[in-house]
């Protein structure tokens, strides 16, 4: 599994032609009900729930209950880059609000 994996999958594929419809054929898409702000609690939710996972297996670790110290270092790693994607992607959120809010009516 790629260390993005799971936050990836939650946004639908983008058409490598320009002029395609995109669609939302992905099966972790949001229901025709549900909006972008639940999309981001669920992308929020995802990286939250892979830092719980990373802490529990350090613990593990850590106390002597298990011995797969190469698990744990992957799984800190992913917990990692999903939240700097987390941030990029916030990042890039704003900007485009800062963007909107420049622009003369």
């Amino acid at each position: 599994m790629s260390p993005i994996g799971s936050i990836t999958s939650a946004f639908p594929a983008l058409p490598l032609n320009p002029t395609e419809k995109v669609t939302q054929s992905s099966p972790t898409a949001a229901p025709s009900g549900a909006g972008f702000g639940s999309m981001l609690e669920g992308l929020v939710n995802t990286v939250n729930s892979k830092e719980a996972a990373a802490n529990s297996m350090t613990n593990d670790v850590m106390l002597g209950n298990t011995s797969s110290l190469h698990q744990s270092v992957i799984a800190m790693q992913e917990a990692s880059t999903a939240l700097s994607l987390m941030v990029q992607v916030r990042n890039k959120l704003v900007e485009s609000y800062q963007e909107l809010m420049r622009m003369q009516v």
